[in-house]
């Protein structure tokens, strides 16, 4: 008889409504026969210890987390894998049995390689100058392997000078002298938003902090491409819209486009092939994105 019990894996995020990775998810499982379900979870900051645990009672095989879980999950797990380690920050845990009975739960990052896979598809990263917009979770995986990847500089900017200077530091430990700290301008043309320049060394920019995202679609970080140079490479991490008005602005100013969705795809995969060694249709997990929206 066949069983009816699910292997169970989901998101804890705060704002989990317009996370679309459980339409993606759903379908892999689908199209290659396998017995797992997929549940998002609106998991507050203060709940995360109690939902870990949850998750961990009911036999889960693992989890993605989010915003704003990604740094703070590391304490309630047994191990890092070496992305995780790397840029302390945790969006794929797996569990893993051992032949002894025990269990431990590992966190991994499939943030960092999920955007650099889709930047490839438009530009090499390597020998490039990169502003980097954020120093949260997606910040640091994706700053750590663009170091790993060659990329000349990284350049930090973000409101949170400390984190700013902590992330460009931890880049240094995966390639020497490429992390720095971009100034960061509270004077702006637009009310209550900083401005960041885009100087005329300047490659490639990544904006990988929420800002922008659905409800908030006319929200984005002011930047100043007075200086830009011609045909920089504009990277948004935001997949909710995937136009974002960054994007907008940036392609206005003659910069390649380069959206969230390419990203979400493709550490989807990498996330899939944790929980179940399978390697994920990456054409329907893009399709099933790409019907969301």
């Amino acid at each position: 008889m066949d069983s009816f019990l699910s292997n169970l894996v989901g998101s804890f995020s705060t704002g989990a409504a317009g996370n679309p990775t459980v339409a993606m998810m759903e379908a892999a499982f689908a199209h290659h026969q396998l017995p797992w379900r997929y549940v998002n979870c609106e998991v507050e900051a203060d709940d995360l210890a109690a939902a870990v645990d949850g998750a961990r009672a009911m036999g889960w095989s693992g989890f993605n987390c989010s915003i704003p879980h990604k740094q703070a999950v590391i304490r309630h797990l047994d191990g890092l894998g070496e992305s995780a380690r790397l840029c302390q920050a945790v969006n794929c845990v797996v569990r893993e049995r051992h032949d002894d009975g025990t269990e431990r739960w590992v966190g991994h990052n499939t943030d960092g390689i999920g955007f650099l896979r889709s930047f490839r598809q438009v530009s090499d990263p390597e020998g490039r100058n990169v502003l980097l917009i954020g120093s949260g979770g997606a910040a640091h995986a994706i700053a750590v392997e663009l170091a790993l990847a060659g990329a000349a500089g990284v350049a930090v900017a973000s409101r949170n000078a400390t984190t700013a200077a902590s992330l460009a530091r931890l880049i240094n430990t995966a390639s020497p002298g490429v992390g720095t700290v971009a100034p960061w301008s509270h004077d702006s043309s637009e009310a209550g938003l900083p401005s960041v320049a885009v100087g005329g060394g300047i490659d490639v920019v990544v904006q990988a902090t929420p800002v922008g995202m659905a409800p908030d679609v006319e929200d984005a970080i002011h930047l100043d491409w007075s200086s830009a140079r011609q045909r920089v490479s504009a990277a948004d991490v935001v997949i909710n819209p995937p136009l974002t008005r960054f994007l907008s602005i940036a392609g206005e100013h003659g910069a390649v486009l380069l959206d969230g969705t390419g990203m979400l795809v493709n550490q989807a995969a990498e996330n899939i092939k944790h929980w179940t060694g399978v390697d994920a249709d990456l054409t329907v997990l893009r399709d099933t994105l790409e019907a969301t929206f």
